[in-house]
C-alpha cells in the first residue's frame, strides 16, 4: 500500500512544481505543460497571463496531493491508504480544473496581438520584391518562344 500512497505525492510535487513556474512565468510555451487553450495559444502574452493566474491553485493542488499522500502513509489499514489517495486525488483534479478555467478567462481577457501586414511578410519588397523570386510578377524573365 506504500505505493497507493506514493502516487498522489508525485503527482502533487510534478503538478506543484508546474504551479510554481507559472506564478514565477518561467513555464515555457513550446512545452505540453500548463493551461493549453485556443485563447492561452494565442500569443505568448496570453499564454504568460494565464498560467500566472492559474498558478496559485495548481501549487495548491500539488499541495494536496502532498498532504493527502503523507496521510495515506499514516493510515492504519488499507482501506484508509485507498481513501486518502482517492481524495487527494480528486482534490488536486478540482483545484488544478479551476486554475484552468480561470486562466482561461484571463487569457481571453488579453487583447488579440496585431496582425503583420501582409504585403511584405516573407520578402524584402524591394526591386520586385517576391515576384522577382516566384517568377509571377510583371518583371520577371518571360520564357523566350
Amino acid at each position: 500500500m506504500f505505493v497507493v500512497a506514493l502516487i498522489p505525492v508525485v503527482l502533487g510535487v510534478l503538478v506543484g512544481w508546474g504551479g510554481f513556474l507559472g506564478l514565477r512565468e518561467k513555464l515555457p510555451r513550446d512545452r505540453g505543460a500548463g493551461v493549453r487553450t485556443a485563447a492561452t495559444l494565442r500569443s505568448d502574452e496570453a499564454f504568460r497571463v494565464a498560467n500566472k493566474v492559474a498558478g496559485l491553485p495548481t501549487v495548491a493542488a500539488g499541495a494536496v496531493g502532498v498532504l493527502a499522500g503523507a496521510a495515506g502513509l499514516v493510515m492504519p489499514n488499507a482501506v484508509g491508504v485507498i481513501i486518502a489517495a482517492v481524495v487527494g486525488l480528486l482534490g488536486m483534479f478540482l483545484l488544478v480544473a479551476g486554475g484552468g478555467v480561470l486562466g482561461h478567462r484571463a487569457a481571453a481577457a488579453v487583447p488579440a496581438p496585431k496582425e503583420a501586414p501582409a504585403g511584405c511578410a516573407g520578402c524584402a519588397c524591394g526591386a520586385g520584391g517576391c515576384s522577382a523570386l516566384s517568377g509571377t510578377g510583371a518583371d520577371s524573365a518571360t520564357p523566350a518562344s
